[in-house]
């Protein structure tokens, strides 16, 4: 297995590929064909599309992204009371699950993303007040 780093579109990708010989081609195509059984079975759920960030609350604090990832769940919604330590979102970053908590007790003012959505480092998850 042979490791590529790939950019598209300003993101980076980790691919792993194997390569074909006369010995192993015949499994690698069992392999292939049994991989498209399964995709051609999954559904795809799509998810309503995230509202647009909000203009700022006076008041209020905006709960950002601490690293590139994607959106595997929101915890909270638009008016919401939370408390400090309270789980607001998971992140999945580098196959690892991060949540996102709270800092403080408060309300949920906004929430800008929803499950499936790419976010870079920096962008506005929730805002709190």
């Amino acid at each position: 297995m042979k490791k590529y780093m790939i950019k598209l579109n300003g993101k980076v990708y980790e691919v792993e590929m194997e390569e074909v010989t006369a010995e192993n081609s015949a499994s690698l195509l069992e392999k292939q064909a049994s991989a498209t059984k399964e995709t051609a079975a999954t559904t795809i759920e799509q998810e309503a599309p995230a509202a647009a960030p909000s203009a700022p609350v006076a008041g209020a604090e905006t709960v950002e992204a601490p690293m590139p990832g994607n959106i595997i769940s929101v915890a909270v919604k638009v008016g919401d009371q939370v408390k400090k330590g309270q789980v607001l979102l998971v992140l999945e970053a580098m196959k690892m699950e991060n949540e996102i908590v709270a800092a403080r007790d408060a309300k949920i003012v906004s929430v800008n993303v929803a499950k499936g959505d790419m976010v870079n480092p920096g962008d506005a998850l929730v805002q709190i007040a």
